[in-house]
Parts: C-alpha cells; structure tokens; sequence
C-alpha cells in the first residue's frame, strides 16, 4: 500500500477523555473548533493560515468558537488538516486520503491561500501513487461512496474507475500480479520454492481482476464493470465470468440456486444490475448461470422486464442448457410446480433465430449457398435442443397439475425437429400417461402421433408392446416394426402383408374412415386382446432368441435367430384376422401423420382379457 507523510514536527495532540483534543504548547490555546461532539482547543494563527473557511468563520477577536458539524470526514478528518496546518507529521494512505481531500476542499485549504496547501499535496500524491496501484484504487473507491457527493464533484470517484478499468484491460502479457491481492501466493512469493530464479513461470489468467472487484458494493460495482466495458478490450465471457464471481460471493446460497435468507431490497438491486450488466452477445455466460439468475427473479418476484430478458437469453444458447437449469419453479400463486410457460418461451427465441437469419439475408439481398448460413441453427444444435426438452418433458410430466395442452404444445413445438432416436419422447409420454390416467381419448391420441414408432429402440419396442397405458393401434403398430427390424437383420424379406400394413413403412396413413362412424364399432376389443397377447408372446420369444445369438455369431457375422419363433412371428403378421380389423375399410393406420380419429387404450381391451386371464400382472416402466 502506498503512503505518504506530510510534515515534520512531532504530533502534539493529546486527548482528555473521548470528545476533547487539544494541542500541548507553551502558548494558550485561542480557539475552540466543534466538530460533531468533539472538541478541538487550538491556535487561530496556524489554522486561519491555511484555511479560507475558517477565516469567514472567525471574524472578530471575540468570536473564539466555531461550529463545523458538516465537515466531510468528520472529527478525523478534520485532524489531519489541522495537524498539517501546524506542520505536524500525518501519514495519508488509500484509507484516510478520501476524507483528508474533501475535508481540505470544506475548509478551502487552496493553493490561493498558501502555496503548497493541502489539496494541492494529496492531489499530487492520489495522481503519483493510489491511482497507479490497482489494489489502492479499489480501496479508495470503496472509500468515497460514504462521502458523495464531494467526493464526486472532485472526480475521486471518475479517476478511480479509470485506473481500474485501465489496469482490468491491460495486456495481460504486461500484468504483473502485484496487481491482485485475493489470491494464494505462489511457491515463489512466499520464498518456499528454493529453485526459482525470478522469473515467472506461471502465466497471468485473463480474468486475474475479477475477484479483487466483489469487495466493492452493487453500486460501484455497476459503475466500474460499465467502465471496463466501455473500454472495448475486455472479452465478454470474461465480463460475465466477472458477473459470476460477484454473484456467488454477493448473494448467499444463489450457487446452489436458492437464495438464503436476507435482505430482499439488497438482493433484489445486486440481480437487477448483475441482468442488466449481462453482455447482449451470446454465449458470454453460461447456461446454468442465467438459470440461476431467472430462480433468483422468480423467488425475488421480478417484474416481467427482468425475467423475460433472462428467458431470452437462455432460449438464444438453449442447446447449452441442462434439464436442471429448465426446472425452473412457477411463480407464487401457480398450480403448476415448473414454469413450462418460460420454457416454451426459451424454444420459440431458439428456432425463430433461424427464421430472422433467413429474413436478414434476403434483406441484404444474398442468397443462402450454404445448408447453415452465419446464425442459423445446424442441425446437431437442433437435435440437443430436441433431446433437452424430451429430458424436460419426462421431468415435468410427474406433475399432477400440468395440463396436457402444456405437454403437447411444448412436445409439438420440437416435433419438426429430425431425431434418429424417439425413447426420450416415449419415455416423457409415458410418464405423462402414468401421472395422468384421466386423460382424455383426443389428448392421448394427440400425443401418442408424435411418437415415430420406427424410430424407437428394440427395448422400447418391448416396454411399449407390453405397455397397457397406450393406445391399441400404436401397440400393434410397434409389434409390425419391430418384426420388419427382425426380418431384417435375419436377412430375410418382410412378409407379404395387407396393402394398409405395408402403407405404414411407406408413410402413407390414409384412412377411408367416414367422420360419422363410431370408433367402438371398429373393434373387437375381445378378441383383438387375445390375439395381441399371442402375438406378445411370440415377440418375446423372438427377443429371447437374439438375446442367445448376440454371443453366439453365425459365419456371416449376423446375430442368430429361433427360425421357428421368426417363422410364427412372420404366421401371425400375415394373419388377416388380426389385421383386417385394425386395418379394414373403416380403420386407418396409427402413425405418426395418422388421421385416425380411434384413441383406444390397450387398458380397455385388457379389462375383457383380464376375465379369461386373470393372473396377468406383467408391467413395465422406463420411469
């Protein structure tokens, strides 16, 4: 730290008790100066020398005591003046120099006075050393909020924020680390490495400076981040890292997304600026980090401006977030547990980023050459964000009070985007269909199209094939893909089945169903649960078969299969009994355009199974 001592005789001043100082001195002291509830027994002689402000005060002979109650500083600071009007030794440092300058400017202690005055010598010394100290500076800042607004009118405050923004954007090639003072030593500098040679061997990170600043106070904070900025040199990931640091050290508990218990007004202006200082450029902070500052504004109870800012931000770097970093919980008030509304929000900033990339180009009159043009989405960010939020939807369909309109607006909204994998949507559909049995037949089917069932793995097939919570065609539709996929790595041709099956592989889903006619009449719920359950059984033993030949290859290097449970498996496909009435001139395929109007639950065929079956229990669950 760097000082400066003015003066030379021997400090003089003694104190009787706490409110009286007085100068020891072969003459009478002359004058009684009040500061606050201190008084200083003086001489006028020395001090009316020095000070222009108090010669107005002590216009006559008479006139021996002065009252100066708004000096800046106060009693301390007015001591330091008066000991270097009597040539005293006083010691400034980046502690006492703030006061000790607005205190000389009250009391006009001016170079029109006397030549080398008081505010002329910290002038010089806040020139020549603080403002070339880094830790100096930042100390003298904190210090000159308690005396605004003087110490503003003097620039204190203006300098202090560019020494630091100077230093905080310096080349990091010429900082020295003497600059910070938050940090461990190294081996060197505690004189422990007895190897080094002077020369250090460990480079300066480019955001050596961002802890030293989470000592100051939100206010100042906002100011020196906006003068660094400003600057234009700092990158802005190292401004939000900044941001992230003053935040994990400002409010308790907010890296564990919960804020602990405080002052409300204190927390609520520290989120507001740290939003408000956030970089507009994407990517300068994380994810997880304006997650936490959203959880923050909804538990401080934001105004919409704040948290929307937020949602948009996160929404323009959403293939970066996380399942935890969507759950965000619903305001106060809300039946629902998770804010699905923001969520919803964050996709349409993340695909409309591809729609306003299109329109800037043929603004600027150029044509798209490129598959992915500067700022439109590729299709891998596409595909994260489509996974994300099938993770999101499994997580958010536990809750008993999420309107399936919320669910399937949501699932829709990332419905167009290309997947080679559909578990992570059946398994959020599942879930939903577990959590709410009392859905709706139109809701269940309007969920259910979303699910390509060709794209779903071979142990999908199996739990959807025994799941009693979908509807029928879907089940029987999962059954006929999983026996092409078996035909196929079997290397043998898929069985010759009716026009309406073979439409399904093709994507045709026409249906000649009259809008008239009444689901129930299609079915016969009967005996479609019994064939289904002959035709689960032979699926399970077609399963079972390449489970023993995936450690046993044939010489052609394909798995081995049970021919005769393929050869059932292939019997039962080509039954026209079976699928004559899933796929007759009333009935249309279940896919995922289908324009099927049935949502039967393979539950209710299972309720006429269950009399003639009754001890089947078999249930699985990828919850």
């Amino acid at each position: 730290m760097k000082f400066m001592k003015l003066g030379s005789k021997p400090d003089c001043f003694q104190t009787d008790g706490t409110n009286v100082r007085y100068v020891v001195s072969e003459l009478a002291t002359d004058i009684t100066v009040i500061v606050g509830d201190v008084k200083f027994y003086l001489h006028k002689f020395p001090l009316l020398s020095k000070s222009a402000h108090l010669q107005k005060l002590v216009t006559g002979e008479h006139n021996d005591e002065i009252y100066i109650p708004e000096i800046p500083g106060g009693s301390a600071a007015f001591e330091i003046c008066a000991k270097f009007c009597y040539g005293m030794t006083v010691t400034l440092n980046a502690y006492n120099v703030v006061a000790a300058r607005c205190a000389a400017e009250y009391l006009g202690m001016h170079e029109t006075i006397e030549k080398g005055n008081l505010t002329y010598k910290i002038d010089v010394f806040l020139s020549s050393s603080i403002f070339r100290s880094w830790k100096d500076s930042i100390i003298v800042l904190q210090s000159t909020k308690a005396l605004m607004p003087l110490s503003e009118e003097l620039k204190l405050v203006s300098n202090c924020l560019e020494s630091i923004a100077v230093k905080a954007s310096a080349d990091i090639s010429k900082v020295d680390w003497s600059y910070t003072y938050n940090r461990k030593k190294l081996p060197e500098e505690n004189g422990n490495n007895p190897n080094w040679n002077g020369v250090r061997n460990r480079s300066v990170p480019k955001d050596w400076w961002v802890e030293d600043l989470c000592e100051l106070e939100i206010d100042v904070y906002k100011r020196v981040i906006v003068s660094i900025k400003n600057k234009g040199i700092v990158p802005n990931d190292v401004i939000g890292e900044a941001l992230k640091a003053y935040a994990y050290r400002y409010l308790p508990g907010f890296s564990k997304g919960v804020l602990q218990c405080g002052d409300p007004l204190k927390y609520q202006s520290a989120v507001s600026t740290i939003v408000w200082l956030l970089p507009a450029e994407k990517g300068s902070v994380s994810s997880s980090f304006l997650s936490k500052l959203l959880k923050a504004s909804i538990f401080l109870a934001f105004g919409d401006e704040t948290k929307d800012e937020l949602v948009r931000q996160m929404g323009q770097q959403l293939e970066e977030a996380s399942v935890s970093d969507l759950l965000i919980r619903s305001p106060e008030g809300e039946a629902m547990t998770y804010d699905v509304n923001a969520v919803q929000k964050m996709v349409e900033v993340f695909l409309l980023q591809d729609h306003n990339s299109e329109i800037e180009s043929l603004e600027e009159g150029n044509e798209i050459q490129e598959p992915r043009g500067p700022g439109i989405l590729s299709d891998a960010t596409k595909l994260m964000v489509a996974k994300l939020i099938d993770g999101y939807l499994a997580e958010v369909a536990k809750d008993p009070n999420l309107p399936s309109v919320k669910f399937i607006d949501l699932a829709e909204m990332v419905s167009g985007i290309a997947r080679p994998s559909h578990d992570g949507l059946y398994r959020a559909i599942d879930m939903y269909l577990k959590e709410h049995p009392g859905i709706g037949k139109s809701d269940k089917k309007r969920i259910c199209k979303l699910i390509d069932c060709k794209k779903l793995s071979a142990d999908a097939c199996i739990h959807a094939v025994q799941n009693e919570r979908l509807p029928l065609r879907m089940v029987v539709q999962v059954l006929f893909f999983e026996q092409v996929r078996a035909s196929a790595s079997s290397g043998c041709s898929t069985p010759d089945l009716p026009k309406a099956i073979k439409d399904l592989t093709s994507g045709s889903h026409s249906s000649s169903r009259s809008a008239t006619t009444n689901p129930e009449e299609d079915w016969d719920a009967v005996a479609m649960a019994e064939e289904l359950k002959a035709l689960k059984g032979e699926l399970a033993s077609l399963r079972l078969a390449n489970g023993r030949g995936s450690s046993e290859r044939n010489g052609d290097g394909k798995n081995g299969i049970d021919k005769a449970a393929l050869s059932k498996m292939k019997g039962l496909l080509k039954s026209k009994k079976l699928f004559t009435k899933l796929w007759s001139s009333k009935g249309g395929g279940y896919g995922e355009n289908s324009g099927s109007d049935s949502s039967e639950s393979l539950g209710s065929a299972n309720q006429e199974e269950a009399k003639s079956t009754p001890s089947r229990n078999r249930r699985h669950s990828v919850s």
